[in-house]
């Protein structure tokens, strides 16, 4: 697997990846991203009124701004299921006032329901291999059963992965050594290096929705995104607007889905390009650029890459292993297949989490932490896959507040939040395939208006929504 992985980054590199390019979208990222996002609160946090942002909605209410000058120029700028909720300008605030609302035991970590839901996943990711194993022929004739079988284990598979982004997170026990054992060993056994990826999350937890600081996810600008724009513009022109636009759209999913992870992580593609070239299995040049100031693994985290590689390089033995006792296309089918739907899922959760037309991006004084982890979208996953995924999808705006909050006292949370809080908490309605496609052709390039920057790809200008009395 580690030689099939290699081969699939070479390919994305050399070959793929030229093209991938211009449909992807790239994160640039300033010098100075912390390591660390929001710290871990006490649980007995008191629940005071939130003062500071009371004050600030009564300066504004003074003013004489109109309801429509609060949202800027909206020209060529789209609705989502959000209806620009998130582009209307408002003061924001801060983590304090956001904490006090949250319950008591929400910062409580519980070691043992989090072993249970780590079972469950494992157990269920197993079961459905096991089943395939004994049941499904290995014959071509097969291939759709076989498909049904990657596309059921890769999807519960990835609540595995939710579990080791939790251990990452600090958010699964109070017992560090424990946490770090379960989130090597679950990411590892997705080929994920686990130290490695905690850090550049991190990263991507504490410049959340900043135009030039962030990490994944942060669009081209007009500017930076000439290339891939003007590559739309061609195949519009060459095959119309409709059928162009639609060719376009449908390469930048597939390139986002099938591409998009191993390419992140093995050549930093859609990454930061302050910080160059970054490879989450090899720290140094020429495989990872940056100097002190700018490098993804800076310091000590180099050594915490290689600690993951060990990992990943037994995980490539037993799969090796595994392949020369039973066939390649035995463990493809049983192993690969599912691996790439879960790599699927990862990107397809981060992409809507931090993605629409109608969600701006910040930068300088006009980011700040808590204005960025609002910019948080929660969706509609349903309830197997918030079962199956351990809501990752539908409390996403209270895990970027505080990421060290455990998955199961989140759904309370995200309550208490849009209750306090109904102008900032975002909650997009749109059923997923639809937003997928929305996000895909419409969030390409944003362009600087007033203290944001919004994504231009749509025509005219949007009718919003009637203001509440």
């Amino acid at each position: 697997m580690f030689v099939v992985k290699a081969t699939l980054a070479t390919a994305v590199a050399c070959g793929v990846m030229d093209a991938a390019l211009g449909f992807m979208t790239p994160m640039p990222v300033g010098s100075a991203a912390r390591l660390a996002g929001p710290r871990m609160h006490s649980p007995a946090v008191r629940r005071a009124a939130p003062v500071g942002l009371s004050g600030l909605r009564a300066t504004a209410s003074a003013t004489n701004i109109g309801e429509a000058d609060l949202y800027g120029d909206l020209t060529n700028v789209q609705l989502s299921g959000l209806n620009g909720k998130a582009l209307k300008e408002k003061p924001f605030p801060n983590k304090k006032e956001v904490f006090s609302v949250m319950p008591a035991d929400t910062w409580t970590r519980d070691t043992k329901i989090s072993l249970m839901y780590a079972a469950i996943s494992t157990a269920l990711t197993l079961g459905v291999g096991a089943l395939a194993w004994a049941f499904i022929p290995l014959k071509l004739a097969m291939l759709p059963l076989w498909a049904l079988y990657w596309y059921a284990a890769g999807t519960i598979a990835t609540g595995c992965w939710v579990i080791a982004h939790e251990c990452g997170h600090g958010a699964f026990s109070d017992n560090k050594a424990l946490q770090d054992a379960v989130g090597y060993i679950f990411h590892t056994a997705l080929l994920v290096p686990y130290f490695s990826w905690q850090r550049s999350h991190a990263v991507h937890h504490s410049k959340t929705n900043h135009i030039f600081e962030g990490e994944t996810h942060v669009p081209y600008t007009l500017e930076s995104g000439k290339k891939t724009l003007a590559k739309k513009r061609n195949l519009e022109k060459l095959f119309g607007k409709t059928v162009g636009g639609t060719l376009y759209s449908g390469v930048r999913v597939v390139s986002h889905l099938v591409f998009g992870w191993p390419a992140y992580l093995v050549a930093g593609v859609t990454g930061g390009p302050v910080r160059g070239v970054t490879n989450h299995f090899i720290p140094v040049k020429p495989f990872s650029t940056g100097d002190k100031n700018t490098e993804l693994f800076p310091g000590a985290w180099k050594n915490k890459v290689w600690m993951s590689d060990v990992g990943i390089v037994a995980m490539a033995g037993l799969l090796t292993a595994w392949a020369m006792t039973f066939g390649f296309w035995h463990m493809a089918a049983l192993y690969l297949g599912p691996l790439a739907v879960t790599n699927c899922w990862l990107v397809l959760y981060t992409w809507l989490q931090h993605t629409d037309v109608d969600v701006p991006h910040y930068e300088g004084e006009n980011w700040s932490f808590i204005k960025g982890a609002f910019m948080s979208i929660d969706r509609p996953y349903g309830p197997i896959f918030d079962f199956l995924h351990h809501k990752i999808g539908s409390t996403h705006v209270v895990h970027h507040i505080d990421s060290t909050i455990p998955h199961y006292r989140a759904l309370a949370a995200t309550k208490a939040v849009e209750k306090a809080f109904p102008e900032h908490y975002l909650y997009d309605p749109t059923p997923l395939p639809q937003a997928t496609w929305r996000v895909a052709k419409g969030c390409i390039a944003v362009e600087k208006r007033g203290p944001k920057w919004v994504f231009v790809q749509g025509e005219g200008t949007p009718k919003l929504p009637a203001a509440s009395s």
